[in-house]
This record gives structure tokens, C-alpha cells and sequence, in this order.
């Protein structure tokens, strides 16, 4: 033990009693010594690089590249992705892919190039492989998008895992976003980013990284194009980025740089190209398209804490009814569970929970359950005993059962990379729904100790099953919440078939979106918390992530006033809209605040229809729900820097207030016109403009043309229309939900153009064309600008 892990077990044990923090230090130790005899010491090591080029071997879509000390396998899918796997490594098995590695290219070919080098040249890709090992991606017409170095490798001279480094080149201009949920983005700027999935053990800043939900996935985006990168590679990392500089006059451009080095494990990456929403949808093909959440997931949803039980839960919905605040879900933490278990429900504080599920049911309110993956080591514990029965926990490299320490004290945990494991941990979540559950919150699934102050709480020696491979804790821990989300979804999905499972969590990793969404963790309370908070929403989208959002109001602190209204107008406009303020609810902020949060309820109530649109659109494309400013126009500069707005889907810009005290902003507008949604004054871009930010909303933008589907006064599906300007058509789409099943409702298409004096809306695909099934409202046509 360090000095830094002595001030952590220090500050444990102050901060949760003796008891407690004494099981922390004692942890700790069993950790250490755990590892000093369970990991070999790596002792002296050999340098290695790939050396020159020997000989290929062609193969479909690509093939084989052969160096004195290494070899290059590359690949071309029919998606148009690229695979790089280095010493052998093929795209399998992988727990970012969504099944099979998709077929090669039959078109894509291995070639001589100039200089002794290698090219595959694609549809969309060209790939050129020098004869020392660098790869550079280009476009089909040539503009070099990343160059890789030759890499290196790091081998233990008496065996073992290899380290290795990649340093990557890429235009003077390219920003990078992505590396999962990072609390400072959605632009990462120059710094040192960690790929180890962590709990700070406290509320966190901007400032903190890592965080909960790391990701080895960058998104560049330069003027040349945009390119997303995954290394599919779960060990222990740090990525490395430096922007790059653009020469003034006749200097030259400095390339920017980005180096990741990875503590062991396959050097292997696939690469995409073309548009933000090309890399998305050839994302999503790779590793899964996102599931789908059930409507009412889309509304407002309430977490709450505390030790209230029945009685407790029926006060919070009631007030939400008394106050005109609409509501589609509790979210009830992990008070509500008996504190022996940790797996069923307390039958003191809910004895009548299924009564209770059913009666919130008929009100349109259902209930969400925490899941956690400590398991109390009591003898006696159901879950315990047959968990142990069934040899399914981990265990450490001499055969025994690790434990750790989580909120009731000693515990041990699954080992979700065995199969048997997660169907045995699925049948869990029967209890569950036969209790009235309708969703799932997955926490502490990085997997940390309650106490232990951003340890983790397995050691790096403790074995894995790794899908019958075998292997240690240092490769499974950042696929820990990963395969913890599958084993739920997979779960959900026979145990309810008829019902799409709603399930998020707040770890995981690469392709977790196939198994639901994501939230923040404890974002601290306070204007830079809530900065973050969009931060982090934007970065997850750019990593294939659709479905995610922070807690309203933050953590660790209560919230003033206007940073919870502020905090409130953001969150009605993210994918997950949830609140959680301890003990204090809406109204509790007093009566304006409460009505100006009324209103944005009510908007989101309004805009579910257009939310639902988007889920089915994310599932069948990977795009985002919100998207930066410059998903449509990524060679606009302007826009590629902006992170304090969001376009929600092609239709709306919404410019959330960050700041106190602000009662107008600056907003980046992208090009075309845009009305505001309020007073419909209309602006045009590109360019800056100052729009009004009263305390009772927050700018939200409507794009000239738009057709968004929302709820009608009647509760019906309505078509709001923003006028396009003379002589140019607008349009948008339209999924009309048909429920929480299973259905694949189709996509229709609407236009919007000028014809003589008014605004004409068709409605396309299906069988035809003609009028809209649906009542029309058209806004802005008062317009004058441009006839």
C-alpha cells in the first residue's frame, strides 16, 4: 500500500465509520496481496517493431502484409469499415462486435503501391500500408485522413503480456471527440486520457477523468472528412491527444497527434469513413444497433433516494399530479431492497409493492429498479448460497473467492464473461418484474467498492472466464457493465418477450448500446456540473451510445434554485430525462420555479412523439438523438468548436443557459434559417446571433422547413411545420409508435413547400403520396424574409 491508497483508506474510514472503513483497508490489502502473488513481476523488456516488408498474401477484401518482426492483416468489410489487426490478431472474438465479423469486400484487393508498399483500394477507403509498417486511410480521392506509425511493442523477456504504443497523425485542423463519457468534452482537447472504467468515489468535475463509461472510440472530424476509430482492445490505456496547427503564411502545419498505449492484449482497430452519419450507421452495423426503449422511457422520470417506503413513493407521484407535473416513472434506489440481500425487495417498507406497481400503472407511472453486482457474502443469503452453489463468482489466481467490499459490507461478485453466469443472474430479474418493475438501473457496475475511492474493488490477478478463453481481471474489467447489461437484457427479453426491455447503466463499454442506455453517475451539483452533463451526453452519442442523460440537479449538494430550473430546461430536451434531488422535489423550489419547470415538462410532453421518431431512427441508423452543431456541416469550423449547444435531431438547436445569473446568450447557428420556437423571429446562418434566455426558458430553434411530429392538444399526433423559405422545400420524417412491442412501424416521409400564398405539407411513402393523416399546423409563414 502507497501513501495515496493510505490517505484513500484514511479518508474511508472517516467517512463511513470505523466498521465500515476497516473492511475498506482490509480490502485493500487482501488486494495488493492478492495481486503480488497472483500477476508475475514483468522484470526486463524487449523493444520490438514491425521491421520491413517480406511478403504478402492476398485474401478476400484485403489480406495479409508480412514484416521481419510482425505482421499486418487487412480487411475491408462490404460495410466499408477497415480492419488493421497487427501480430496476427483478427477481429475475433470481440465483445464490441454485435455477432460475426461482417464479410470482406469481395471488390477490395491488395496491391503494389510505389516504394515497396501495399494498398487496398475500396469504395469508399483506400488504405496504404508502407514498407516499415505505417498505414495511412484515405478517401477515394486521395486526402490522407490518419497516418499510423509503426507501432511498438514492449515484450516481458520471461513471457507474458506485451505493452504496446500507437501513435497516430491526422490534419492540422481535426478535433477529436469520443473516449466514451468524458466530463470535459464534447471537443477533447490536449491531454492525457485514461481507458480504465472508474468511480471517482465522490461527485465529479470536469476536471475528474477517468470516469464510469470509457470507450477506446475516437470520432475526428477535419475538413478532408470525418473518420471514427475503435481499438478493440479492453486492457488498461491512455490515450494521448495533441491538436494539431495550421502554418501561418508559409510555415508548415503541425499534424495533430493522438498515441495510445495499452498495457497487453491484441493491437487491432477498425477504422470508418465518410460523414458523421455514414461512420454512425457503419458503427451501429459493426457493433449493434442501439435498443430501442419503450415510449414511456422517453418522458419524465423521477429517481428516489432515502428510506421511504410505500406510502413515500405514493407522496412523490401524488405531488407531481397535485403540481401539474407530468410523470412516466419512479426510480427507486437501493432503499428499497432488503439490506441482507441486496437482491429482493424489503417486505417491511414494501409489503404490497405489486399492489402498489399496479395502482401507479393505471396513472401511466411505472416503477424502475436499481441492480447492482455485489452480492452480500453471507451465508444464509439466498442469492449468496446459490450463487456459491452454482460456482459462479469470481475468484482469484489460487482458486479462492474474491471479496470486496460494497454498501452492506464483505461481498462477492458474478463473473459475467461466462455464459452460464449470466443466464443464472438473468433468472434473478424474475423476482423482480413479478414485483411490478417495468425497468432496470444498473449502478456500481464498473465494478468498485462502495468505499474504496476509485479502486476497484476485484483485483487486477482475479480470473475470468472471457467467453471460455480464459483470462484475468486487468481484460475484464472494463467489459465487466458490458456483459452485466447483457445478461439483463437477455434476460428481459424472455422473461417479457411481448415488451421491449428498458435497461441503462452507468458503466460499460464499446457495443453497449445494443443492451440499452447509459447515465451520467454522481455529476457534482453546480454550473460546471451541469456543463458536463451535456458534455457527456454529446461524447456518448458520438460513440454509439443514442440513449443517456445526468441527473437533474446533480449530486452532493442541493442545488439553488435557478441552476435546478436551469438544469430542468436542459434535461427536457435529452434523450434521458430523469430528476433526482435528494429529498427536495419541484415544487419544493418554490412557485416560480415550479411553474417555468411545468412548462418544460409539458414541452417534453408535447415533443414525445418527435422523441420517438428519433429512438426508431437511432436504431436504424446510429444517429444520435443529440448531435453537436456540426453533424450536418463538419467542415465548418465554427460549429466543429462549439459544445454549449446541440441540434435534437435535424429538426431543432437548442441553446441550454450554463451560466447564472444569463438572461441572453450567443448562439453558433449553422447554415439555412432558423425561427425561434417562442416568438418565431426568424435568424439566418451561418453566424453568431444574441437571443433572448429569460429565466422562464431556454432558446430553442426551429430549422426553416422542419416537419416535426408532436402531441396535439387532444393527445393525437399533430404535424407542426416550420414554413421553408421561398423557392427552397423542407421536410421531415415521421415513425408513428405503435407501442412497446415489437412492431417496426414504418418511416414516412413528409415535404413542405410553397405553393402561391401558403404552405403545402404531402405525405410520402406507404402506398402514395397526398395529405398528411394527421392535423397540420404550419408556423413562421409570417415571415416575409426572402419573397
Amino acid at each position: 500500500m502507497n501513501g495515496r491508497d493510505l490517505v484513500r483508506s484514511v479518508r474511508a474510514v472517516a467517512s463511513v465509520g470505523a466498521a465500515q472503513g476497516v473492511r475498506t483497508v482490509r480490502a485493500a490489502w487482501r488486494r495488493r496481496r492478492v495481486d503480488a502473488t497472483g500477476l508475475p513481476p514483468r522484470g526486463a523488456e524487449r523493444a520490438r517493431v514491425p521491421g520491413t516488408v517480406r511478403d504478402v498474401e492476398p485474401g478476400p477484401g484485403g489480406g495479409v502484409v508480412r514484416f521481419g518482426r510482425s505482421e499486418l492483416r487487412v480487411l475491408v468489410a462490404v460495410n466499408g469499415a477497415v480492419f488493421l489487426g497487427w501480430d496476427g490478431a483478427g477481429p475475433e472474438p470481440s465483445y464490441a462486435l454485435a455477432g460475426r465479423c461482417p464479410q470482406p469486400d469481395p471488390r477490395a484487393v491488395l496491391e503494389p503501391d510505389t516504394d515497396g508498399g501495399w494498398r487496398v483500394v475500396a469504395e469508399r477507403v483506400t488504405v496504404v500500408v508502407s514498407r516499415h509498417g505505417a498505414v495511412e486511410v484515405q478517401t477515394p480521392g486521395g486526402v490522407l485522413l490518419r497516418r499510423d506509425l509503426p507501432p511498438r511493442w514492449w515484450e516481458p523477456v520471461g513471457g507474458g503480456p506485451a505493452r504496446w504504443a500507437q501513435r497516430s497523425e491526422v490534419a492540422a485542423d481535426a478535433r477529436f471527440f469520443g473516449l466514451g463519457g468524458r466530463a470535459s468534452g464534447p471537443r477533447l482537447r490536449d491531454g492525457r486520457y485514461r481507458l480504465w472504467n472508474t468511480d471517482p468515489g465522490r461527485p465529479f468535475t470536469p476536471a475528474d477523468d477517468p470516469l464510469h463509461l470509457t470507450m477506446p472510440v475516437q470520432l475526428v472530424v477535419a475538413d478532408g472528412g470525418s473518420h471514427l476509430v475503435l481499438h478493440d482492445n479492453a486492457w488498461d490505456g491512455t490515450v494521448t491527444l495533441r491538436e494539431g496547427e495550421e502554418g501561418a503564411g508559409s510555415g508548415h502545419d503541425r499534424a495533430g497527434t493522438s498515441e495510445l498505449r495499452v498495457q497487453g492484449g491484441p493491437l487491432r482497430c477498425w477504422v470508418t469513413v465518410g460523414t458523421p452519419a455514414r461512420v454512425l450507421l457503419a458503427w451501429a452495423s459493426l457493433t449493434g444497433a442501439p435498443a430501442l426503449p419503450p415510449a414511456w422511457a422517453l418522458g419524465h422520470q423521477h429517481a428516489r433516494g432515502g428510506s421511504g417506503g410505500e406510502e413515500e413513493v405514493r407522496r412523490v407521484v401524488a405531488g407531481h399530479l397535485e403540481h401539474g407535473l407530468p410523470l412516466d416513472a419512479v426510480h427507486l434506489d437501493v432503499d428499497h431492497l432488503d439490506a441482507h440481500q441486496m437482491f429482493t425487495v424489503d417486505p417491511d417498507r414494501f409489503p404490497k409493492l405489486p399492489v402498489l406497481a399496479e395502482e401507479l400503472r393505471r396513472d401511466g407511472v411505472r416503477l424502475v429498479s436499481v441492480v447492482e453486482p455485489a452480492v452480500p457474502a453471507r451465508p444464509g443469503n439466498a442469492v449468496y448460497d446459490a450463487g456459491a452453489a452454482g460456482d459462479v463468482f469470481v475468484r482469484d489466481a489460487a482458486g479462492e473467492v474474491v471479496e470486496g467490499v460494497a454498501r452492506a459490507g464483505e461481498a462477492v461478485f458474478p463473473d459475467f464473461t461466462h455464459a452460464r453466469v449470466r443466464e443464472w443472474w438473468g433468472g434473478l430479474y424474475e423476482e423482480r418484474l413479478a414485483q411490478g418493475f417495468s425497468g432496470f438501473w444498473h449502478g456500481m457496475d464498473e465494478p468498485t467498492s462502495f468505499t474504496a475511492f476509485g479502486e476497484t474493488t476485484l483485483p487486477r490477478s482475479a480470473r475470468h472466464s472471457l467467453e471460455g478463453r480464459g483470462g484475468d481481471h486487468r481484460e475484464a474489467h472494463n467489459v465487466y457493465a458490458l456483459c452485466m447489461a447483457r445478461a439483463g437484457f437477455e434476460a428481459l427479453l424472455g422473461l417479457a418477450p411481448d415488451e421491449r426491455p428498458f435497461l441503462f447503466s452507468r458503466s460499460g463499454w464499446a457495443g453497449m448500446q445494443r443492451y440499452g442506455g447509459a447515465w451520467s453517475g454522481d455529476v457534482a451539483t453546480g454550473w460546471p456540473g451541469l456543463r458536463a452533463s451535456l458534455a457527456l451526453v454529446l461524447g456518448l452519442g458520438l460513440c454509439g451510445v443514442p440513449y443517456s442523460g445526468p441527473d437533474i440537479g446533480g449530486s452532493g449538494a442541493e442545488p439553488s434554485p435557478e441552476l435546478y430550473l436551469r438544469w430542468f430546461q436542459l434535461g427536457a430536451f435529452l434523450p434521458l430525462f430523469r430528476t433526482r434531488t435528494g429529498r427536495r422535489e419541484p415544487w419544493e423550489f418554490g412557485p416560480e420555479v415550479l411553474e417555468h419547470a411545468r412548462v418544460a415538462l409539458l414541452e417534453r410532453r408535447r415533443l414525445l412523439p418527435y422523441f420517438v421518431t428519433l429512438a426508431h431512427l437511432a436504431r436504424r441508423t446510429g444517429a444520435p438523438y443529440v448531435r453537436p452543431l456540426w453533424w450536418s456541416a463538419p467542415e465548418d469550423r465554427g460549429l466543429r468548436d462549439c459544445g454549449d449547444a446541440f441540434l435534437l435531431g435535424d429538426c431543432l438547436l437548442v441553446a441550454p443557459v450554463l451560466e447564472p445569473g444569463t438572461d441572453r446568450r450567443a448562439v453558433q447557428l449553422p447554415r439555412g434559417r432558423w425561427y425561434d420556437v417562442v416568438t418565431e423571429e426568424a435568424y439566418e446562418g451561418p453566424g453568431r446571433v444574441c437571443v433572448d434566455a429569460p429565466l422562464s426558458r431556454i432558446p430553442v430553434l426551429a430549422r426553416a422547413g422542419a416537419v416535426l411530429p408532436v402531441r396535439g392538444v387532444d393527445g393525437g399526433l399533430e404535424l407542426e411545420v416550420w414554413a421553408p423559405a421561398r423557392g427552397r422545400t423542407g421536410g421531415g420524417l415521421v415513425v408513428p409508435d405503435g407501442g412497446d412491442g415489437w412492431d417496426e412501424p414504418e418511416i414516412r416521409r413528409c415535404t413542405a413547400r410553397w405553393v402561391g400564398p401558403r404552405v403545402v405539407v404531402e405525405w410520402q411513402g406507404g402506398e402514395g403520396g397526398g395529405e398528411p393523416p394527421f392535423p397540420v399546423r404550419v408556423r413562421g409563414a409570417g415571415d416575409r424574409r426572402g419573397q
